[in-house]
């Protein structure tokens, strides 16, 4: 029998200092043997007094990756400041012995060369430990054990967090939990410090399996989200109590091949700001699933009867954009590719003060 060979891949990281915010730098990889094409970036603003945008999707594959040509052409239009990937990449990059790892990267290179890619991990990175996810890509403050961190950009603090500890079926899994929950309580509080909740006064979460949503997948009919709730019965707490104690305001999610806004929530209550105006000043953080960029595995559909909890639900391909104009509006709309571009649904979240929300009434609030 032949002994399989097996492909020898080299990644390269550079540290670059020294550079000035705000100024666009014009650059090429490579040596004397060989180098790339020319690209560009231009250095995030450390200043918090301007407003990022972002293109914001999950569970983009290389086949049927049906809305990167879209999203191509707005990077290229310098739309963004950055793409925020809620986990799930190439399906899979460890697949042909990392061949469709490869044609992935270079598939996203006309996006990821020019502006932050800021990623997490999500189930399909499982495979050898998650390897071919951390060679790929370097996160900020990011361990290769932890795959969690957090970033500030304009006037929000963004944290990226690992939801497949709750599912991993192997030694270590509840020490991963406990750990992940005690470093985001660590970095929720300096976050909520007045001067840094003052300078970064919106707080987003990402990652990548719900904690709430009406698909008929696995995930969304279980009576409680391991994310959510935790596993108690395995001695893993879950996270939600941890957002709703320091005024999480936005989390978004993935993993569901669709799209779903959600109310105000916590604890399976709907936590609207008023009747009229939901998203002014809610009392709970608002759940975002955008996981419909495109991939073999196609869309997934709804049950046919969501939860009070659930504003609108779309099953096309596309992906957000969101824009945080200051400290107290951010706009995020979904796009269908399906549709050529169409806006399909929007929402504009107001905050008039960050804080707490264990320290709001209950006046809005629907058991469900």
């Amino acid at each position: 029998m032949e002994e399989k060979k097996h492909r020898a891949q080299y990644i390269h990281r550079v540290v670059m200092t020294g550079l000035n915010p705000g100024y666009r730098y014009i650059y090429h990889v490579g040596s004397d043997e060989s180098w790339s094409d020319i690209y560009s970036f231009t250095a995030v603003q450390e200043d918090t007094n301007w407003s990022p945008r972002f293109a914001v999707y999950g569970d983009l594959g290389y086949e049927n990756a049906q809305s990167v040509g879209r999203l191509t052409k707005e990077v290229q239009r310098g739309m963004y400041d950055a793409i925020l990937h809620v986990g799930d990449f190439a399906y899979d990059m460890n697949d042909k012995d990392g061949e469709v790892g490869d044609a992935f990267m270079s598939l996203i290179q006309p996006i990821a060369a020019y502006i932050p890619y800021m990623t997490c991990v999500g189930n399909h990175e499982v495979a050898y430990n998650f390897s071919h996810y951390i060679n790929r890509f370097s996160m900020p403050g990011s361990h290769h054990k932890d795959m969690f961190y957090s970033f500030n950009i304009g006037p929000a603090h963004i944290i990226s967090i690992n939801t497949e500890l709750w599912y991993l079926e192997e030694e270590g899994s509840r020490e991963g939990v406990i750990s992940q929950r005690e470093w985001l309580q660590a970095d929720l509080e300096v976050a909520n410090s007045p001067d840094n909740r003052q300078k970064h006064p919106w707080i987003i979460l990402m990652g990548h399996r719900p904690m709430y949503c009406s698909n008929v997948a696995k995930d969304c009919v279980l009576d409680e989200s391991f994310v959510r709730k935790g596993i108690p019965k395995q001695g893993m707490p879950g996270v939600e109590d941890l957002l709703y104690k320091y005024g999480v305001d936005l989390t978004i999610w993935a993993h569901e091949h669709s799209y779903e806004r959600l109310w105000p929530v916590y604890d399976k209550m709907v936590m609207n700001g008023s009747v009229s105006q939901p998203y002014t000043n809610p009392g709970a953080p608002v759940h975002i699933i955008t996981g419909s960029a495109g991939c073999k595995e196609r869309l997934v559909p709804f049950v046919p009867n969501p939860k009070p909890w659930s504003a609108f639900r779309l099953e096309d391909y596309g992906y957000a954009r969101m824009t945080i104009h200051n400290s107290t509006h951010l706009y995020l709309e979904q796009v269908s590719d399906d549709q050529d571009g169409v806006v399909v649904d929007s929402m504009l979240l107001i905050k008039n003060s960050h804080e707490s929300f264990s320290t709001r009434s209950y006046g809005n609030r629907r058991d469900l």
